[in-house]
Order: C-alpha cells, then structure tokens, then sequence
C-alpha cells in the first residue's frame, strides 16, 4: 500500500540536535548539583520534554530555580543556532516521498521555537511549513494525539500512515495511533527496538526502500 502520509519525529530524525542538547542540559544541572553526563541524559531523558527533564532532575535534588525551564530553553536554542547537521539521508528520503506525491510532517515533543533555529539553516523549515506539531500544543509522545491530528488534517488513515521515530515515546505513540512504525536505531542497532513493534532501520535508505520509493 502506498502511504497517504510519513510523520518525521525532529531531534534524532531530521537533525543531529541530541548531542548538542544533552550537553547543555547536563552542563545546565551540574550547576544545580545534580552531575549527570551526556550520554546518560540521552538515555534518562530522551524523548521527553525539557518540562519533564526539570520535574525529574528536582527529585532527584537539583535545586532549580522558578525560571529554570526559561533559561534552560535559552541555553539551549543559543547552542543550537551556532548550527546542526541533517541526519544522513533525509533529503534523499524526503525528495523520494515528493517525487511519489506522498505528504510528510512533523511531529515533536519539543516546542516549535526550538525547531524553528535548528530547521530553518538546511530549509528544512520551509519544506515541512504548515505541518509541524509540537507535544507543547498537543498531548506529547507517547500519547497520540499529535500523530492523530497530523492524519486528521492529512486526510490519511491509520493503516497508510508511518511514523519515523528514534525514541520509544514515538514508538508507543504510533502504536496507541495504531499506525507504522520506523525505529531509527543508527545508534545502538535493532536491540535497542526490542519490544517495540517498530520496524528498525539504521538509515533513511531502508525506509525508502521498505514503501517501495
């Protein structure tokens, strides 16, 4: 069947923003006193919301201050404004679903302002325009609500709808949508989906290939 609509998870899918942003946040707490290194920011927190990245680090004894979420969204939109790569093989895939005539969008639990500085270098912005989501105006992943909506104004059903995702947030949010699935797992193999109903892949050009573009 060919696909009536591909929704793109942003950090880790289109652009290489999950270095840069982990270590901000874990430069960020270690002021607070809470050390956690990058990579473990990466597997605590990925996926989630800076809001709950701030409710889970005072839990665990940072002592944040009111405006913590305000600075850190700062910090973080400075260091990503200084520039992010593409993830390898997103325009190829991208330029495949539009030469097929197949719609794309976004959908983010990160906020719109945030993907506006590290969209807006490579175009990407201005290709997804009119169709981005963010978990800050919808339910965020792993519910639903932002890949439903996404279909609704797509005019797409559930079984012709894929998600490209690399956390388990947008795993289970396509499986509660009920549609399909890419796990995008370039870092840490097949494994890292197990349990998932996901399909892994490891490069955009597996996607292409598996909807036959």
């Amino acid at each position: 069947m060919t696909p009536e609509l591909v929704i793109f998870d942003c950090d880790g899918v289109l652009v290489d923003t999950e270095p840069t942003t982990d270590r901000v946040i874990s430069a960020n707490l270690a002021r607070y006193g809470l050390n956690i290194a990058p990579d473990m920011v990466h597997k605590m927190f990925g996926g989630g919301t800076l809001m709950g990245i701030g409710e889970e680090a005072r839990r665990m004894g940072a002592d944040l201050p009111g405006n913590w979420l305000d600075q850190t969204y700062d910090e973080v939109f400075a260091a990503l404004a200084l520039g992010v790569d593409v993830m390898p093989g997103v325009v190829d895939l991208l330029d495949k679903l539009d030469a097929a005539g197949i719609p794309t969008a976004i959908a983010s639990n990160g906020p719109l302002a945030k993907m506006k500085v590290s969209l807006t270098p490579s175009g990407l912005l201005d290709r997804f325009a009119g169709r981005i989501y963010s978990g800050h105006d919808y339910a965020p992943k792993p519910a639903p609500a932002m890949l439903l909506h996404a279909m609704d104004v797509a005019g797409a059903a559930p079984v012709a709808t894929w998600m490209i995702d690399d956390m388990p947030a947008g795993w289970d949010a396509a499986a509660a949508a009920r549609c399909g699935c890419f796990a995008y797992v370039a870092e840490g193999g097949a494994a890292r989906a197990g349990g998932h109903t996901a399909v892994p892949v490891t490069h955009m050009d597996q996607i292409a290939a598996a909807l036959n573009l």
